[in-house]
């Protein structure tokens, strides 16, 4: 008996280093697979890797580092749940055999926000059609929120955890951040397929049902940006409202009463918001109105738990809006400076190649649509300048993009500026 007991002993602990180790040989291959598939976008940190005898892989303390972006997806911990051993190996040996039941769960998940989240060759000469959803932020109304607004709001990160858990009845997928709200998404019926990402569109004929919830950003967004952009918070709005509808345009749409109504409400209160998409459908499922024909269908919309009706599309004629002239540089005349240019006792123009050699001078941009920021000179780099201006209590340093900037100007002479 002894010995049956010793040797069931010795069979169980063999059992379960054969499986350990198993589960971090397959794991390692197929995060090396994974590796490979995605070094021209980036690359993985696989961080630590361990199991548990209950069908568990988790990885510990690893990131990825997308080449577009100039800070890492980093995260503590990342645990696959299969529910069972035989389904952890059998999903290891064939990433496309997944268990019909599995979860997904990604803790201390963070992306620290930088001045320029983009690589100066990810932005560089691009052409780019207008962003529907991005707010004027600045007093070139081209210039919209960025990584740099959102660090002078005092969000450095964007930090939380995430969850996927695959039923038999669907998908279900959340997002949960510190300080930036949070995002569900409810799809039934649908079924993840990681060999075949892009086919979960059409494992299902249902609508994905997918829930926005602010967590307070959108007021501090709305009070910061109409400061920015030198204007009051109602008439903001309507300039936001509108490059919203020319971004609309240049896509051959119109968006209805309803709609902008809505957006505008989301734009300046924030809230809840849940709406119904079909991502296999036109324009996700919202219904479009083609010729002025009438429509009673409307996308499902429930802004704080109540219904909002009429939301919908117009088909129209695309319209591209105009690009300014770039302003000509004002002729100066005077004497000649220490560098041999002509300058006069005031605002003299400078070379914008040559900007960061003005850091900590009072300086003066003129965009190309004429508005003209003025302040104290704090940094430079390839893409952007950042230019200081007093407000009550210090100072806020502004990002402006060089491509907008039409004539660059420096206060010399010893002028008291």
């Amino acid at each position: 008996m002894k010995r049956l007991l010793t040797f069931l002993v010795v069979l169980a602990l063999i059992g379960y280093l054969s499986f350990k180790g198993a589960v971090w040989w397959l794991a390692d291959q197929r995060l090396s697979e994974a590796r490979k598939a995605l070094e021209d976008v980036g690359v993985i940190d696989r961080g630590e890797i361990r199991s548990g005898i209950d069908g568990q892989l988790v990885l510990g303390d690893g990131s990825y580092q997308d080449y577009r972006l100039t800070r890492p997806v980093e995260f503590d911990r990342v645990m696959f749940n299969a529910h069972s051993p035989l389904a952890l190996l059998t999903a290891l040996v064939n990433p496309a055999d997944l268990p019909g039941q599995w979860s997904l769960q990604a803790e201390n998940l963070r992306l620290m926000l930088d001045t320029n989240m983009f690589r100066n060759w990810v932005t560089a000469g691009s052409v780019m059609t207008p962003a529907l959803f991005s707010p004027v932020c600045g007093p070139d109304h081209r210039q919209h929120l960025g990584s740099g607004d959102l660090l002078r709001l005092g969000v450095s990160g964007v930090s939380g955890e995430a969850l996927v858990i695959q039923g038999a009845d669907g998908l279900y997928g959340e997002l949960t951040t510190v300080n930036a709200g949070s995002v569900e998404v409810d799809w039934p019926g649908a079924r993840l397929n990681l060999v075949d990402l892009p086919g979960i569109a059409e494992s299902s004929s249902s609508a994905m049902i997918v829930t926005l919830r602010d967590g307070g950003l959108m007021r501090r967004v709305a009070a910061y940006c109409s400061r920015e952009s030198g204007v009051e918070t109602a008439e903001w709005a309507s300039i936001v409202m509108d490059t919203f509808s020319d971004a609309l345009r240049t896509r051959g749409f119109s968006a209805s009463e309803q709609l902008l109504a809505l957006y505008r409400q989301w734009l300046t209160e924030g809230g809840e918001l849940t709406l119904e998409l079909d991502p296999s459908a036109p324009v996700w499922g919202v219904p479009v109105k083609v010729d002025g024909a009438a429509t009673d269908d409307s996308l499902s919309v429930r802004y704080n738990r109540s219904e909002v009706p009429d939301v919908y599309l117009t088909r129209v004629e695309p319209e591209f809006p105009e690009q300014p002239e770039a302003m000509l540089e004002p002729i100066v005349t005077g004497g000649n400076g220490d560098d041999g240019t002509n300058i006069v006792a005031g605002w003299n123009p400078a070379d914008r190649e040559e900007a960061d050699s003005w850091i900590g001078r009072t300086v003066r941009v003129t965009l190309e649509n004429g508005n003209v920021v003025e302040g104290r000179l704090v940094s430079v780099d390839d893409s952007r300048m950042e230019i200081a201006r007093p407000v009550e209590g210090g100072e806020v340093a502004y990002p402006i993009a060089i491509r907008l900037i039409a004539t660059f100007e420096v206060w010399r002479r010893g002028q008291a500026r």
